[in-house]
Parts: C-alpha cells; sequence; structure tokens
C-alpha cells in the first residue's frame, strides 16, 4: 500500500479526483468493441467525460441528491456515468439489464428516479415504453439507437467540464441499490460513501491491491459485489479495469485482460470447469495434475488459455461453492477461497484466507467486522459498512438492524473454535416436512450440486413426507437414448447423498426439470442464483406426484410423471 494518492480519502469520488489530477494520463478503462476493437479511456479521458455530463446533470436543477437511474449491462462509462452523478451532487441508483419491463418500472418509481443513463442493453425496445418519458433519457456510447435518447457524443460537445464541485460527506448517500431477490422481494439498500469507502479500504488491505493491479469486470455492476470490487477499489487502487463485451468473447476479453485479482460466481467457475473438461478429459486431466513437475507445468497451461495465470487471488461468493470445485482450481495453481457479504454491508463481512484455509467455510471476519450468531443460529455481523437502512421501509430497517447496530443477515449459521464462520443457509428458506422436523435446504444442496452431471438445483419438502431435489442438467436436455445412463449416475447420486444426512432430510427423489432456469425467465438472479420461490411457484402443483412416485429419478417432462 503506502499509496499517498487515496490516504485519508473519505469517498471513492474523492480518490478518483486525486488520480485524475496525479497521472491523467495512465489508462483506467479498457473497453472492447464489436469487431474486436478496443477504447480505453485514461484517469484523464475519463475525468474530463464525467466532469461535463455532471455539468448537463447540474442544468437540470434538479433537487440536491435527486436519484439518478443507471440501467446497462456492464462497460466503461457505466463508471463514468456514476461518477457524473456524484460530481452533480446526486445519488445514482442501479438497475439490473435484465429486468424485465414491469421491473424496471416499479423500481424506478420506488426509487423516484429524476433521470435514467441507458446503456448496452439486450432488449431495449421492449423495457422502453416502461420507463417514464417525462425524465431525460441519456444514451451512454455503447447504447440502442432510438428515439428519445439523448446522445453522450452530443452532451460532450455542448457542456464544458464542471472544475469544482463540493465532495460529498461520509454520512451522505453514494447509491441505492436494491438486492438481487434470492429470496424474497427487493430492497433497496441505503449506503453511505463511507460505508463504501471502509470497505474497500480493507479489501485494498486484505488483498494487497495498488494500482499494477488489472481487474475484469462482467458481473454485473448493479449488485453489491461488483460494485464494490471492481469499481470502488479500483478507484482507492488505482487498478485498470477491463470488461467483457460479451459472452462470447469471455475468453479473449480474460486473455487481453491477465486479471491478477478475480471475483466471481459458483455457476461462472462450475461453467469455466466444464469448458476445460470438453478440450481435455476430466481423467486425463487428474492424472497429470497428480504428477509433482508436471502438474505445475499442467496447471498454468489451463489456466493461462483461460486467460487467468496472472490471478494471485481468486474469489467465489453470492451462493455456496462446491468443495470440489474449489481444490480442483487449486490443484490448478489458484488461489481460491470463499468470502461472504450482504448488499447491507457493502458486501464486507467474512473472506477466506489462503494461510487459514478450510472446505466448507466462508472465512474469519474481516478488519472491523464483528461476528456473533442470536440464540436460533442467525448470523449478526457489525461494522462500518453497514447500510443507512432500506429505502422507504423503516419497518424492514428496524428488523435488520437492532439497538446495537448489529446487522441481522437472515443466514444460519455455525463458527467453530477458530472464528471460521460456516453460512447454513436462510433462515427463511427453512421448512417442515409432513413430520414436523425442520430442514435446511442449503446443506442437501450443496451435496447435490457436487455432481458433474447438476448444473441447478433446489431442493423442495414442504409438507412432504421427505424433501425432493430438483435438478436442471448440465447438458440441457439430455437424448432419451442417454436417459438410462443419467438415470443410473442420478441414483447413485441420490444414494451417497442420503447417506450423508439424517434420517428426516433424506431425499425422496430427484428430479429432472427440462428447460433452462434463466435471469431472462425469472428463475435466476442476475448474479445467477436460483430464485427459490419462482421454481416453487411453477411447480409446486407436481411436488406430491413426483415424491410418492416410487421412483429415485423423476423426468419432470415424461407421461409417468
Amino acid at each position: 500500500m503506502g499509496d499517498r494518492v487515496t490516504s485519508s480519502v473519505a469517498s471513492a469520488l474523492e480518490a478518483f479526483c486525486r488520480r485524475e489530477q496525479a497521472h491523467p494520463e495512465r489508462i483506467f478503462l479498457v473497453q472492447p468493441l464489436a469487431g474486436g476493437q478496443v477504447e480505453q479511456l485514461s484517469w484523464g479521458q475519463a475525468g474530463d467525460q464525467a466532469r461535463r455530463i455532471a455539468s448537463y446533470l447540474r442544468s437540470l436543477d434538479l433537487p440536491e441528491r435527486s436519484h439518478i437511474a443507471l440501467f446497462s449491462r456492464n462497460c466503461a462509462h457505466w463508471i463514468v456515468a456514476d461518477l457524473a452523478i456524484w460530481m452533480a451532487g446526486h445519488v445514482s441508483v442501479p438497475v439490473y439489464p435484465t429486468h424485465g419491463p414491469d421491473a424496471v418500472r416499479e423500481l424506478l418509481d420506488h426509487a423516484d428516479c429524476r433521470a435514467v443513463f441507458i446503456g448496452k442493453l439486450d432488449d431495449w425496445q421492449s423495457v422502453r415504453s416502461n420507463i417514464r418519458p417525462q425524465v431525460p433519457w441519456i444514451a451512454l456510447p455503447l447504447a440502442p439507437e432510438g428515439p428519445g435518447l439523448l446522445p453522450w457524443q452530443t452532451l460532450l460537445e455542448a457542456f464544458e467540464p464542471l472544475d469544482q464541485f463540493p465532495l460529498p460527506a461520509a454520512d451522505d448517500v453514494a447509491t441505492l441499490i436494491y438486492t438481487s431477490g434470492t429470496s424474497g422481494p427487493e430492497k433497496g439498500v441505503l449506503l453511505s460513501f463511507a460505508a463504501m469507502c471502509h470497505a474497500a479500504t480493507n479489501w485494498l488491505r486484505l488483498l494487497v491491491m495498488d494500482e499494477r493491479d488489472r481487474l475484469l469486470s462482467y458481473l454485473p455492476l448493479s449488485h453489491i459485489a461488483e460494485r464494490q470490487f471492481i469499481e470502488t477499489a479500483s478507484l482507492l487502487a488505482g487498478a485498470t479495469v477491463y470488461f467483457v463485451h460479451s459472452s462470447d468473447t469471455f475468453v479473449a476479453d480474460a486473455r487481453r485482460a491477465r486479471p491478477t485479482l478475480l471475483f466471481s460466481v459458483p455457476r461462472i467457475w462450475s461453467r469455466l470447469q466444464r469448458a476445460v473438461h470438453q478440450r481435455i478429459h476430466s481423467a486425463v486431466l487428474n492424472a497429470s495434475l497428480s504428477t509433482p513437475l508436471l502438474g505445475r507445468w499442467v496447471g498454468r497451461r489451463v489456466l493461462s488459455q483461460l486467460g487467468f495465470d496472472r490471478v494471485r487471488y481468486a474469489l467465489s461468493g453470492a451462493a455456496p461453492i462446491q468443495d470440489q470445485l474449489i481444490l480442483w482450481y487449486q490443484r490448478l495453481g489458484m488461489n481460491l477461497v470463499e468470502m461472504y457479504g450482504l448488499t447491507e454491508n457493502c458486501g464486507y463481512s467474512h473472506l477466506g484466507r489462503p494461510k487459514r484455509f478450510r472446505l466448507g467455510r466462508v472465512g474469519l471476519p474481516n478488519p472491523g467486522v464483528e461476528c456473533r450468531l442470536a440464540e436460533d443460529g442467525e448470523i449478526l455481523v457489525r461494522s462500518k459498512a453497514t447500510m443507512l437502512g432500506y429505502y422507504k421501509d423503516s419497518e424492514r430497517t428496524a428488523e435488520a438492524l437492532d439497538q446495537d447496530g448489529f446487522l441481522h443477515t437472515g443466514d444460519l449459521g455455525d463458527i467453530d473454535q477458530e472464528g471460521l464462520l460456516r453460512v447454513l443457509g436462510r433462515k427463511r428458506e427453512l421448512f417442515e416436512s409432513t413430520t414436523g422436523r425442520t430442514i435446511s435446504p442449503a446443506t442437501i444442496e450443496r451435496l447435490i450440486a457436487s455432481d458433474h452431471l447438476v448444473d441447478q438445483v433446489c431442493v423442495v419438502g414442504s409438507l412432504l413426507p421427505q424433501p425432493i431435489a430438483l435438478v436442471q442438467l448440465a447438458s440441457h436436455g439430455a437424448a432419451l437414448t442417454e436417459r438410462p445412463r443419467i438415470e443410473e449416475a442420478l441414483s447413485r447420486l441420490l444414494i451417497s447423498v442420503n447417506e450423508c444426512l439424517g434420517k428426516h432430510e433424506r431425499l425422496g427423489c430427484i428430479v429432472v426439470i427440462p428447460g433452462i432456469w434463466a435471469v431472462e425467465n425469472g428463475f435466476m438472479t442476475p448474479m445467477l442464483t436460483v430464485r427459490r420461490s419462482m421454481v416453487e411457484a411453477a411447480y409446486r402443483d407436481r411436488f406430491e406426484s413426483w415424491s410418492i412416485s416410487g421412483r429415485p429419478v423423476v423426468w419432470a417432462d415424461s407421461a409417468e410423471a
């Protein structure tokens, strides 16, 4: 560390202003474009554009601390627009780019947004009618074309850079960020500049992060993890941020970036593993990795092909990751560990340490974090990264924050003698079987998800004799000729999983669900975790018939089901 540029800054905006002045020529943002082209923005160029857009926002004469929406996939100008919003004295409100028309309208209305930045979107035409035309629509450079959008370049040419603006106070609201809705309705979380800065500053210390680092941004910046780990941390550390153009160019973009620090979610880690196994048979790769000198060479080679050969610290969060997956990456030579945090505390709570690593546990409390368990096992955390509260929801704010300042996470856990935390699942996801025994689905799901055949799993069973596991296969659509082989493998999986469970937890069957659970159809959150409420609503009327079928494996699309 020892970076004088960001010493004692009160906000990410202040850190940016210092870097903009100290080294305006240094590259800050790298944006791939269609056709393999790349646009680079230096700190000075990003600052000039942000200041011009801030001048435009000031010209709107909006009330101080107005809410301004950011509706776009990740791109360099997402961050530039966020800086402009802060420079103009307003509050940014990220909107997930995968939200449908109704969800977008509800969020913008709930957040009282006075203007909307529109950027990279897959289905702009279906959403645009649900964005009120009474507010300005500001088009980022990669936005779709269409009427009603104010072109970015036009605004840059029309407005002079905003030279002077008051830096925000530490306790000012920096952003209104909505939870991804994994286990319930979305909530608008109010985060202060101080909370975001505190969390990111400590990430820099934990990960020994500085201006030599390179980050790869591809998970939604609308989510707290990417917002903190990519945007806020880069502003404080001076790191260079590389973006991904599309899922098809992911590997090429990763190879360009050669990130030194990497954050992802279990489903992405699993997809990357399957991509490797498509090129190298798993048995051959495992044999190679088991050979002392050859193993290290092969591991580095595999990571290099993914663009990850320079990653010194890799994090997995947003959902539990299978132990076998962590071990697989560690065998390749990647330092992959779990992290734990919520939107309500800037994603800053626990982190796995390489020298204090234990499978199944998300690590030790981060510096400045106090953690304890309530009588019912709920995880309670307290730090300077805690939210100010929920927007327009004092009742739920009071439920989440107690009088001692502890955040009630809604997660159940246990803490071992060394202080390492294990997350056991969400309190609200617990259910009772017909025997009256309480079951936590997360533990069972983790066992099921460890099998290479399984892409996604959701365990259900409220008022059933035994819980059942709804799964989607990694291949997404097995041919009829493959089904006997898959059914045999899943039957063996069912037996092995049940051997690890208590009698009341044992699964009655595994149900193979056709189609794809995706973000677009509402079955997955933007961070690629299953929306349990959607799965239960879609299949609830068939739970009982599957449960009493008497078969270890049920195909949900078969005539028998």
